[in-house]
C-alpha cells in the first residue's frame, strides 16, 4: 500500500514537471500548516470530547461490571437466604413432631398415672367399705346378742307357755333388720 501511494505520488510529480526527488517548497510548507491546524483544531475540538466519551463509555462498563457483580452476589445471597429458610422450615418440622410425640408421651403417662390413682383410689374405697361393712356386721351382732339376751330374759321372766315363747320369738326375728 505505501509503495502505492509512493507511486502515484511520483507521476504526480512528473505530471508537474519536476522529478521525483524535486521537493516543492510550497506545498511542503501548506502541508506543515494544514498539518497543525488540523491537529490544534483537534486536539480542541475533537480530542477532550472524545476522551470524555471514551470516560463515559469506561465508567458505564465499571458500573455494569459492578451491578452484574452485584447482582451476582445478590443471586448468591438470595439463594443462601433460601436454603436457610429451608433449613429453618426444616427445623422448625422438626421441633414441632418431637413436641408432639413428647406431649404424646406426657399424655400417655398421664394417662397412666391417673389409672394407677384411680386403680389405688377404688382399692382403697373398696377396702374401707370392707371395714365399715365388718365393722356394721360386728355392732348388728352385738346388738342381736344383747336383743337374744333381753328376749331370753323376759321369756325366763314370763314364763310364758310355748306359744306365747314362739310368738316372742317370732316378733324378735321380724324386728331384726334385713341386711
Amino acid at each position: 500500500m505505501f509503495l502505492g501511494a509512493t507511486t502515484a505520488a511520483a507521476l504526480a510529480a512528473a505530471a508537474s514537471k519536476g522529478g521525483l526527488t524535486d521537493i516543492n517548497l510550497m506545498l511542503t510548507v501548506l502541508t506543515l500548516v494544514l498539518f497543525g491546524l488540523f491537529a490544534l483544531v483537534l486536539g480542541k475540538l475533537g480530542w477532550k470530547p472524545l476522551l470524555d466519551m471514551i470516560e463515559e463509555r469506561e465508567r458505564g462498563i465499571r458500573q455494569s461490571v459492578g451491578a452484574q457483580k452485584a447482582n451476582t452476589e445478590a443471586q448468591a445471597l438470595l439463594v443462601q437466604h433460601k436454603e436457610t429458610l429451608r433449613e429453618a422450615g426444616q427445623q422448625r418440622e422438626d421441633i414441632l413432631k418431637q413436641a408432639f410425640a413428647d406431649a404424646d408421651q406426657a399424655r400417655q403417662t398421664l394417662l397412666a398415672q391417673a389409672k394407677a390413682d384411680s386403680e389405688r383410689l377404688l382399692e382403697k374405697a373398696k377396702e374401707q367399705i370392707q371395714r365399715e361393712k365388718q365393722l356394721a356386721l360386728q355392732e348388728i351382732r352385738g346388738e342381736i346378742a344383747e336383743l337374744a339376751i333381753g328376749a331370753a330374759s323376759k321369756i325366763v321372766q314370763s314364763s310364758l307357755t310355748e306359744d306365747a315363747q314362739r310368738k316372742l320369738v317370732d316378733e324378735f326375728i321380724e324386728g331384726l333388720p334385713k341386711n
